[in-house]
């Protein structure tokens, strides 16, 4: 009689998401420590950040959907994983887990034999995302993890034994990425993607070991404090300096091509996805041009781009306490945000169908001449809550905590957007918003204020409390270059506009306490505006103060200059003058002037 056949233990998709569900918590319970220890292929400290949104997103789907078929959640949780994927690591895990999908996404259940199958083309489809693989990263980890593996599910009738060899070999696999990057031996690191996927692969295999039908705490895992690690690296002269992701939709995306493509445009290219979406992570100088290019393959969405000089410098901080957020519709010169580390989320700007993050895929003198050629009237939009929750999370694992001053709440819905995003935020550190109850000149004053405190050391109390305290000194009035814009806009109804030509008026826009833009006056005459504009700001200047000026202009230097010379007096203690952006610039068009006027001191 024949010895009798021993039934392999089978996995099916209600534990497969429950172990799934405790990795992704280990691993972001060392989110702030990964951060911290990120040095490769830049040391820009998020890769912590990265990683976390990129599974919190998986882990999103899971709580919400369980469903016993365990190829159905593999597959959902790679398509989560490349909707949610963000930078070098994210992109390749992700890429990892469609490679795993697609294996095993027919099956009901799961054997060893089957998962190890399903690590190995997972292995295989993140070596194929990348442009140019490098041993001594998350790929080599998992690569030699799934092999590991593979080689114990040899007639292993159990997880356990098959899992914990193959996590061995990760360990392993890890410890030797120190080693083999010069980047991490000079920091004495392992590399920060790696150790996140082996934190993920632990949590997994401890609750498949344990042989457990239960269901994990629902609790969202603790971020820990990081504090007490330094931040591992220096900063670099980074070659590039964009972080640069969108995803290129169609019904047959070439990804080999979109590789090869891109390839002559920056570094860290990696391309996820299978043939009806694509991500695309690229360092670039030129975002635009990565969209553009992308744009020939499919259709792209999801386009965002970080500032990896920034970060760079925000990883490596050592005396600041607050990190200071505002958003693009804030009208600050580009050497006082360097110089007071200001980080900024981007609208997006539309014309037509085509779609550019304000201030970085689009100047303001290009947004300017694209209004002037006429075709399309520029639409504006105000960052998603994850581009916010995203800077929020990676700053917070720096400093102690974050401040976010955005745009009026009765102008746009930015503010909402960082409001939640703030809500949503797993750090150590409180993340603030406040709104600033201006636009364009007048929030860029009251950012740079509250930056030049943070920049002493100050807490977040103290902080907070002088952002507030400057809001009702802080005043922004324009002059629109012609009302036909807002009339395009729908800003202005077209009536308004005819009554306004036929009387010979022009309207000064302005904040009120409650943060309206609004009409606060009227120039009368069309001619002079310039002038009459420069009286109309200096009766509303007290001879009590001395104030601080930022003059924005759109597309026109040399009267923002002559407009900042004629308000200078000995009541003015500082003024500069600075491209105009999209958020007041779409609806007053070329030949806009912006003042921002801020009480500094009793005199």
């Amino acid at each position: 009689m024949s010895a009798a056949v021993i039934a392999a233990e089978t996995l099916d998709g209600l534990r497969l998401s429950r172990a799934f569900r405790v990795g992704i918590r280990q691993l972001l319970s060392r989110q702030e420590h990964l951060n911290k220890i990120n040095v490769y292929p830049v040391p820009d400290g998020d890769t912590g950040t990265n990683l976390a949104i990129t599974l919190g997103a998986v882990l999103g789907v899971l709580q919400r959907t369980p469903d016993a078929h365990a190829g159905n959640t593999l597959t959902r949780i790679a398509d989560a994983a490349l909707d949610g994927a963000r930078g070098n690591s994210g992109a390749i895990l992700a890429q990892f887990l469609l490679g795993l999908g697609d294996k095993l996404g027919h099956l009901a259940l799961l054997t060893p034999a089957n998962l190890a199958e399903g690590a190995v083309g997972g292995a295989a489809y993140a070596r194929e995302s990348l442009s140019e693989p490098r041993d001594g990263t998350i790929l080599s980890v998992l690569t030699d993890f799934a092999q590991a593996a593979h080689a114990a599910a040899a007639g292993a009738t159990e997880f356990r034994p098959v899992l914990d060899r193959a996590m061995r070999a990760a360990q392993d696999s890890l410890a030797r990425t120190t080693e083999q990057l010069e980047a991490l031996r000079r920091a004495n690191v392992v590399d920060a993607g790696a150790q996140g996927f082996v934190e993920l692969a632990s949590g997994f295999a401890d609750y498949i070991a344990s042989g457990s039908n239960a269901e994990p705490d629902p609790c969202h895992a603790g971020v820990i404090d990081a504090s007490s690690v330094e931040t591992a690296g220096s900063e670099l002269a980074l070659e590039y300096r964009w972080c640069t992701e969108c995803v290129v939709s169609g019904e047959n995306v070439d990804r080999r091509r979109l590789r090869e493509t891109l390839s002559t445009h920056g570094a860290s290219l990696v391309v996820a996805g299978l043939a009806h979406k694509a991500r695309v992570h690229i360092h670039a100088n030129d975002p635009t041009e990565v969209f553009r290019v992308a744009g020939q393959f499919g259709q792209v969405s999801g386009e965002k781009a970080d500032d990896m000089h920034r970060q760079q410098r925000a990883a490596h901080a050592k005396n600041r306490r607050v990190a200071i957020v505002t958003d693009s519709a804030a009208d600050i010169p580009e050497d006082e945000m360097d110089r007071l580390d200001i980080h900024m989320v981007p609208a997006r700007v539309h014309f037509g169908d085509r779609s550019y993050l304000d201030k970085v895929g689009i100047t303001a003198e290009e947004f300017f001449h694209e209004i002037e050629r006429g075709a399309y009237h520029p639409k504006t939009s105000q960052p998603p809550p994850g581009d916010f929750r995203r800077r929020f999370e990676f700053l917070a694992s720096h400093y102690d905590s974050v401040l976010s001053i955005n745009l009026s709440r009765r102008v746009s819905g930015t503010l909402a957007a960082a409001e939640s995003a703030a809500g949503r935020t797993s750090t150590h550190g409180e993340v603030q918003v406040i709104d600033s109850l201006n636009a364009s000149a007048g929030q860029g004053l009251v950012v740079l204020h509250v930056a030049e405190l943070a920049e002493t050391g100050a807490g977040l109390t103290e902080v907070a409390a002088a952002a507030r305290n400057i809001l009702h000194a802080t005043y922004t009035f324009g002059l629109m270059g012609s009302l036909d814009y807002a009339v395009r806009g729908g800003r202005v109804p077209r009536w308004v506009k005819r009554v306004a030509d036929a009387l010979r008026l022009m309207p000064v826009l302005g904040n009120d306490a409650a943060g309206r833009i609004r009409p606060v006056g009227v120039l009368l005459g069309r001619r002079n505006l310039r002038e009459k504009f420069a009286r109309f700001v200096e009766r509303r200047m007290s001879d009590d103060w001395s104030y601080r000026i930022l003059i924005g202009h759109a597309n026109r230097e040399a009267d923002g200059h002559w407009l900042l010379e004629r308000l200078r007096g000995d009541n003015v203690a500082w003024g500069r003058v600075v491209p105009l952006g999209s958020a007041l610039g779409a609806h007053g068009g070329p030949g806009m002037l912006v003042v921002g006027l801020q009480e500094h001191a009793p005199r």
